[in-house]
């Protein structure tokens, strides 16, 4: 009987067009053997959640508000799948209204208010990407800048008179500099290291210039580096910094920056990260950070210019360490750390308008809220409570604000956030972006469980359970078991498009997404226990999470699945080593496969020395206990169908180890496939490739666990 289910169900799969009498054959099968396919999950519904679906949803940006509270901006991206592109729109909305916003007239980025009623923003109409400015009503756009370079950024003083300009410089070419006469040659010489970062070579870096302004808001063609003369860092600071990494100080005489002073093996060895004030009157730069060695950044001066504020870092080379905020007393240089009674991850933060508390966004026990805490009394106030939902960026200084929320079922949408009249009133929160709500109502939606399990060292461990649509506790189901990259990366309420865990689940696949030792928003402890412990109790954690749950009536324990990416694709490698027959299929992406390789091939050496212990040629536990769990140690045990794939731009962790992964695969006989992007870094962001991976994995996983 099930043989001949088989047959049903695979020659259906080959088609690209489904009829309603295939259909109803199909259910009508699947239903006399008792157990659920991706297929019967989805029949009856052809809008069911589909990776072209997830294409077809606008991808909202975090909102700013204007100073006078009375509008807001967000960007809006839609992908276009059969032009394989996308197009981004700027909004602005009135605060309070749902629904209401307006797309202004204009093509570019970056968008920021100038005033109540003009809008400032990188204008990318022109040859060359500049600043420029509009008025709210979409009247009266006017190009500021005329430099001969894109500018990919800007910060206009308070008072108007001058405008920070960041724009990325060419790295001077060492061969060509030594072989002139050889100007059409493609080779290049490096001498050190950082020769590549993330998804790109090195062959330009970020620097950040003044400009003077005149009364019309016509910026000078002339510019003076932010940095003293001679410095070639990167400012901002590469791969994701941005014009947040400086800061006016409100007399528009004083710069804050954050910048990583250091270059080659110094640079990819270190994240010592020092935050800078450049006095423009006195022409002096001063470090006001100095001795404090891990990462310093995203400095900002309160309204009434007499603090300055920061996230700190406290170990250099932790790139994972707790994001602490201080503050400084501009008067006396007194450094506080304002958020030391609790140990919350500081994200995205901003002061209020009293200059004496602070809001800002922070992981807390596996959730993304929003809290307020005072630089006097230390005390931190939750000002939002989400149990199925993040906050994922905000806008404002005053008791009314904006806010960005999504989850593991829903896209993000940007609410407004009006503060409580009266002392023991509530605060009203109301959603204003309806772009995805008529498409979404189309469409049945999954079921999120928040479960705690028991770890094997008797801790408790948040982990998020997705149920697929239309789910049926009377029957059984195949589960995948989700593993984080990072690793110090918190399994959220969060939506993704590389991996969107509502996309998986709409397919008839339970996923199990446990937050396992090594994420932050669980205190200090479990978050740092990973470091040096590759292999070991977060390992013992995910096999506890999957275990558990397959022990569910409605769990078939005989078709278990497991993925990731990035750590999460370490993960999936050395489970095919060690799963002891759990599962049926394995599909990593962008995976560690071979660690010594690994040392020597990525970029940012300070990730290596720290979660791993070092370079392997040194003996010390941490390394021997780590390169003793390097997954490609353990392929004689292999014995799973595992999926690979791998971008060819991804030099954090080069494709080579995907390759290698797959090769010993086949080399060991089990059934392997890789999906290799040449023009893909670490993540998949180009349309078709984001459908193709989707289509890929489906295609893989219901071979093996839809039977």
């Amino acid at each position: 009987m099930r043989i001949f289910l088989f047959i049903i169900f695979f020659y259906t799969m080959k088609r690209t067009v489904w009829n309603a009498t295939k259909v109803a054959l199909l259910l009508l099968l699947m239903t006399f053997a008792g157990s659920m396919s991706a297929e019967e999950a989805q029949a009856g519904d052809e809008n069911s959640f589909t990776p072209e679906t997830l294409m077809k949803i606008w991808r909202i940006s975090s909102p700013v508000l204007s100073p006078d509270g009375s509008h807001f901006l967000y960007t809006r991206t839609m992908p276009n799948l059969a032009e394989n592109s996308s197009r981004t729109e700027i909004v602005i909305a009135p605060f309070g209204k749902p629904g209401e916003g307006r797309v202004l007239p204009i093509k570019g980025h970056s968008p920021i208010f100038m005033d109540d009623n003009s809008v400032a923003y990188v204008s990318t109409s022109g040859d060359r990407a500049q600043v420029a400015v509009i008025n709210i009503d979409g009247s009266n756009p006017k190009t500021l800048s005329s430099f001969d370079f894109d500018v990919t950024g800007f910060l206009f003083s308070p008072d108007r008179s001058k405008v920070i300009i960041s724009r990325m410089v060419d790295t001077p070419l060492t061969a060509r500099l030594e072989n002139p006469d050889l100007d059409k040659a493609s080779g290049r010489i490096y001498d050190d290291l950082m020769y590549k970062h993330w998804d790109h070579w090195t062959l330009e870096y970020p620097q950040s210039y003044i400009a003077e302004v005149a009364a019309d808001l016509t910026i000078a063609a002339e510019v003076t580096n932010v940095l003293p003369e001679g410095e070639t860092y990167e400012l901002p600071i590469e791969p994701f910094g941005g014009i947040d990494q400086l800061a006016w100080h409100p007399n528009s005489n004083l710069i804050a920056y954050s910048c990583k002073k250091l270059k080659g093996v110094e640079y990819a060895r270190s994240t010592n990260t020092d935050i800078y004030l450049l006095d423009l009157d006195k022409g002096t730069t001063t470090n006001v950070t100095e001795g404090m060695m891990g990462y310093d950044d995203t400095p900002k001066f309160s309204p009434d210019g007499k603090s300055l504020a920061w996230v700190s870092m406290q170990r250099d080379g932790y790139e994972a360490d707790l994001k602490r905020l201080f503050v400084m007393d501009m008067a006396t240089g007194q450094k506080s750390f304002v958020s030391a009674n609790y140990e919350l991850w500081v994200e995205d933060y901003a002061w209020l308008d009293d200059s004496q508390n602070i809001r800002f966004a922070t992981y807390d026990q596996g959730l993304g809220n929003l809290f307020e805490i005072n630089i006097k009394n230390l005390k931190a106030n939750k000002i939002t409570n989400y149990e199925m939902a993040d906050v994922v960026g905000f806008s404002g200084s005053g008791k009314n604000f904006v806010f960005a929320l999504q989850s593991l079922s829903h896209p993000t949408d940007i609410y407004t956030y009006q503060a409580p009249k009266r002392k023991r009133g509530e605060a009203v929160v109301a959603k204003m972006t309806l772009e995805n709500d008529q498409l979404l109502a189309t469409l049945p939606n999954i079921e999120v469980q928040k479960r705690w399990i028991t770890t094997t060292d008797g801790k408790q461990m948040l982990t998020w359970v997705v149920l697929p649509p239309n789910f049926d506790e009377s029957k059984k189901y195949p589960a995948i078991l989700y593993c984080q990259g990072g690793p110090q990366s918190t399994v959220s309420q969060f939506w993704s498009y590389r991996w969107n865990l509502r996309t998986f689940a709409s397919h008839g696949y339970i996923i199990v997404a446990p937050n396992r030792r090594g994420v932050p928003g669980f205190g200090k402890e479990w978050n740092e226990q990973i470091s040096g412990d590759w292999g070991g109790q977060n390992m013992k954690d995910l096999l506890m999470a999957i275990d558990t749950v397959a022990e569910e009536p409605y769990v078939d324990e005989n078709r278990l699945g497991c993925t990731g990416a990035s750590y999460g694709g370490y993960t999936t490698y050395w489970m095919a080593g060690h799963h002891e027959g759990r599962f049926k299929a394995f599909a990593a992406h962008a995976g560690i496969f071979n660690f010594e390789a690994q040392y020597l091939e990525t970029e940012e050496k300070f990730f290596a020395d720290w979660d791993m212990g070092g370079a392997y040629w040194e003996d010390n536990a941490a390394t021997r206990h780590t390169y003793a769990n390097s997954p490609h140690k353990f392929v004689d045990r292999w014995d799973t169908p595992i999926l690979i794939t791998h971008g060819d731009r991804d030099y954090r962790i080069l494709s080579s180890q995907g390759f290698m992964a797959f090769d010993a695969a086949k080399l060991r006989g089990i059934p392997a496939r890789i999906l290799y992007f040449p023009d893909e870094s670490h993540w998949i962001l180009q349309p078709q490739n984001g459908v193709l991976f989707y289509r890929t994995w489906f295609d893989w996983m219901d071979r093996y666990l839809m039977k």
